[in-house]
């Protein structure tokens, strides 16, 4: 009998969502966080997140779909551009639970994050660097030490696109 992964995701959620947003789709976190439970044996997903009042019902469905939310405040500059870089959160977070997880899976095309995945890489714990756009991802991440664990999300679109739920004729959801 195979033992069950138990493996975390650190999900970097500005880049995969300006990344998704540009290819024109949305994703369904909701599906998402399943593909990562039986894709990669994710048993955490921790999602980091610029912190925005006002969007409470989006943390709430986020939870609800089994994210861990990690929240940072954000800045609102005068040209009215709004700023939450978590990616220290993120490194962070990946090093404190390190001991806890087998692999992790990190989602991201941010080249900012080239020695965390080296240094997991090294020690044999990095399961997958899951790249939102693979036409569009920062070149620190190409080299050829992450070449086998590189995993493009373009090819998701039909499985985790966010679709709304038409009614039936019936005029039921």
């Amino acid at each position: 009998m195979q033992k069950k992964q138990n493996n975390y995701a650190f999900i970097d959620s500005q880049n995969v969502n300006l990344a998704i947003r540009a290819l024109e789709w949305r994703l369904d976190f909701k599906r998402f966080r399943v593909h990562l439970r039986e894709t990669y044996g994710v048993s955490k997903a921790f999602l980091f997140i610029g912190y925005i009042e006002g969007n409470n019902d989006l943390y709430v469905s986020l939870q609800e779909a089994g994210f861990i939310c990690i929240f940072k405040p954000t800045l609102e500059y005068k040209d009215g551009t709004t700023k939450g870089n978590c990616d220290a959160e993120l490194v962070l977070q990946a090093m404190m639970e390190y001991p806890n997880y087998d692999k992790a899976v990190i989602v991201t095309g941010d080249g900012d994050f080239y020695c965390l995945a080296k240094y997991l890489i090294e020690r044999e714990k990095l399961e997958a660097l899951l790249i939102p756009d693979k036409s569009r991802f920062s070149a620190l991440l190409r080299f050829k030490i992450f070449r086998p664990h590189l995993r493009f999300m373009n090819d998701l679109r039909e499985k985790l696109a966010y679709k709304k739920e038409r009614p039936r004729k019936d005029g039921t959801l």
